[in-house]
């Protein structure tokens, strides 16, 4: 495997000819660039997504080019404060040219431990995080075992995954 860190993952999207697959399977990320917009949600102040328009601009650049930007998120319901702040941030990706499903963890089955992207069904980024829950880089694999195992996966999740859209409609009657 291949570790890498910081801006490199952004040449994995620029290189993606396909499908660029994300699979979430945490309840809580400690991403530094949110926590003051998380801050500001559980405030219930508003924000203005300018720490967002990054990654709005890539997915649209990404998407632009004909490459399909999904992902998997397997939650645990009740949903933490963090998932009710992605479900709401995830609009944002939506709108941008994201496909997001999520999934309730009581539904999933068995569901690898770790996050990862799946690139053109044939590289595997793995997110590596700390014992804090950050960031910590990415370890890239293209062994064939390993990246059919996580089309495998990819394919059981999203069948049983609830498109965005829908999904918040039925956590919002489920709220009621």
């Amino acid at each position: 495997m291949l570790i890498l860190q910081g801006d490199k993952r952004d040449n994995l999207f620029r290189e993606c000819q396909r499908e660029a697959f994300h699979l979430e399977v945490r309840d809580d990320y400690a991403v530094p660039m949110e926590s003051g917009p998380f801050r500001q949600f559980l405030d219930d102040e508003p924000d203005d997504y300018a720490w967002f328009r990054d990654w709005e601009i890539e997915a649209r650049e990404i998407t632009g080019r004909g490459v399909v930007l999904s992902r998997v998120r397997v939650v645990t319901v009740p949903h933490t404060y963090y998932q009710r702040w992605g479900l709401v941030v995830a609009a944002r990706n939506v709108a941008a040219g994201e496909d997001i499903r999520y999934l309730p963890r009581h539904l999933a089955g068995d569901v690898p431990p770790d996050d990862w992207w799946l690139f053109d069904g044939e590289l595997v980024a793995y997110n590596l995080v700390d014992d804090g829950g950050k960031a910590a880089g990415i370890a890239l694999t293209s062994d064939p075992q390993i990246a059919a195992y996580c089309r495998g996966v990819k394919r059981r999740l999203w069948d049983l995954a609830t498109p965005y859209v829908e999904y918040v409609d039925q956590a919002a009657i489920q709220q009621q």
